[in-house]
């Protein structure tokens, strides 16, 4: 660690398995995420998942056998060394799609796809305030899940649509800097929880 306790010099790259809690295809969230694969460290590696085919969590269709798509993105997050959810907020809180695909990959608890991963969350939104409620929410669910996230700096990008311009990409200079700090911090998040990892195992 350097002086101020962050993992200096980070040697390898870890692979995060990223994707927006949003369907649209213009969603700022989305363009939010292709931007983070852009500003990213070099030991940091993105790979960004659709949610389109994730079906509606049911108990009954869970029994009769796992949804293709589901196994598809559980198989992706097992592989991987963390995650990076980048949610709107719908109505105070997280988007039907994005909790919907949690509760997927919660189950079953005691083998749980997001079980001791990493995660980080940010989010854009038309609004003043960025998605901090939906980001809150998310964290909580996060707690039953195991699920351990980064908590400062906060990506919080209000007033998106004066941020990106028409093709999506974020122009806004003061962001992209947070934006690039916050990948940072989280590659270190990841590193020190690989290192843990090796070090009780």
């Amino acid at each position: 660690m350097d002086g101020s306790g962050n993992v200096a010099n980070v040697a390898r790259v870890f692979n995060v398995v990223g994707f927006a809690g949003s369907l649209r295809r213009g969603s700022y969230n989305r363009a939010l995420l292709r931007t983070a694969t852009e500003v990213a460290p070099p030991g940091l590696h993105i790979d960004i998942h659709e949610l389109d085919g994730i079906p509606l969590y049911n108990g009954d269709v869970e029994a009769g056998g796992i949804p293709p798509s589901v196994v598809q993105l559980r198989a992706a997050i097992d592989k991987t060394d963390a995650l990076l959810i980048a949610t709107p907020e719908y109505n105070h809180g997280v988007p039907g799609v994005l909790k919907n695909t949690i509760d997927w990959l919660s189950r079953p608890p005691e083998n749980s796809a997001l079980n001791g991963k990493v995660a980080a969350v940010m989010g854009a939104s038309r609004g003043i305030t960025g998605t901090a409620r939906g980001q809150s929410q998310l964290r909580q669910s996060f707690v039953f899940t195991n699920t351990y996230t980064l908590l400062q700096p906060e990506v919080l990008v209000g007033r998106a649509h004066e941020k990106f311009d028409a093709d999506g990409r974020l122009v806004h200079q003061a962001t992209r800097d947070v934006l690039t700090v916050f990948l940072q911090r989280f590659t270190e998040l990841i590193a020190l929880h690989a290192n843990a990892s090796r070090i009780t195992t």
